[in-house]
């Protein structure tokens, strides 16, 4: 029986991860799906004391960046999701042996693409989990963080994988 590259690299196979990229979809897709069905927009539920859940539409990117732009930031940020999704597999291809790199780049994989579903379905991104504490009102109105999703939490939890997958390179070497 024929062994795969990762296989003899003893590290997971591209299926693998890109089953787990699947997972994050799912999860993201679930969600927003639930927050769409069940809430209007602008629509707040408290939680705790410092978190609500929500139901925003970003038209934008991170932190609403060009929000407010006329419309071309949609299918600009589709493109560049779908573009980083190609490279993201081919760098799976490369590397599946690295499995924390390969984990960092399947959860940015999951979440551009949760996000790029929400593009081209309704034209924004949905969000729906905001926290609020006081120590960030000097950087957020209200002390209120940006609302975001699952897929904006993989990406971070991806990035976070990133720098410290690096940061122990650098060690290692």
């Amino acid at each position: 029986m024929a062994r795969s590259y990762s296989a003899k690299r003893g590290g997971p196979g591209l299926a693998l991860w890109l089953g787990l990229a699947l997972v994050v979809i799912l999860l993201d897709q679930f969600t927003k799906v639930l927050i769409v069905g069940n809430f209007q927009f602008g629509e707040t539920h408290t939680v705790t004391s410092f978190f609500d859940v929500v139901r925003a539409h970003n038209h934008g990117a991170a932190f609403s960046f060009l929000h407010n732009a006329s419309g071309w930031q949609r299918w600009f940020f589709t493109g560049l999701g779908l573009v980083a999704s190609a490279v993201i597999v081919w760098m799976l291809k490369q590397h599946p042996g690295q499995k924390l790199f390969s984990f960092a780049i399947t959860m940015i994989l999951g979440g551009a693409l949760g996000n790029v579903i929400d593009r081209v379905w309704h034209g924004y991104v949905v969000d729906f989990l905001q926290f609020h504490w006081g120590f960030l009102s000097p950087m957020f109105p209200g002390g209120y963080f940006p609302a975001f999703n699952v897929a904006d939490a993989a990406i971070t939890l991806g990035a976070i994988c990133l720098i410290l997958d690096e940061l122990l390179r650098v060690r290692r070497g």
